[in-house]
C-alpha cells in the first residue's frame, strides 16, 4: 500500500482533512496543473484519507513541481 495521495483540494484543505482525521503528513507538495501531492506517515492514514476523500482523488499521472535544486547548494 502507498502513502503517496493525489488530491485535487488547496494545501490547506487537505492539511485541515488530514488533522481532523487524526493523520500525519509527511510531504505535501503542489502539483502544475493544480491539486496537491498528499505523502502520509503510514499506509493505514493514506487509506483512511483516500476513502474520507475519495471525490477529490486524482488517477493517473500527474506533472511535479521540481522538489530539489538541479544544482548543489554550495
Amino acid at each position: 500500500m502507498s502513502r503517496v495521495v493525489l488530491l485535487s483540494l488547496a494545501e490547506k484543505q487537505v492539511r485541515a482533512n488530514c488533522a481532523d482525521a487524526d493523520v500525519g503528513v509527511s510531504v505535501i507538495e503542489s502539483l502544475r496543473d493544480g491539486g496537491v501531492r498528499l505523502v502520509c506517515m503510514s499506509a493505514l492514514g493514506a487509506e483512511l484519507i483516500r476513502k474520507k476523500l475519495k471525490n477529490h482523488l486524482i488517477e493517473g499521472d500527474v506533472v511535479r513541481e521540481r522538489y530539489r535544486p538541479s544544482t548543489p547548494m554550495w
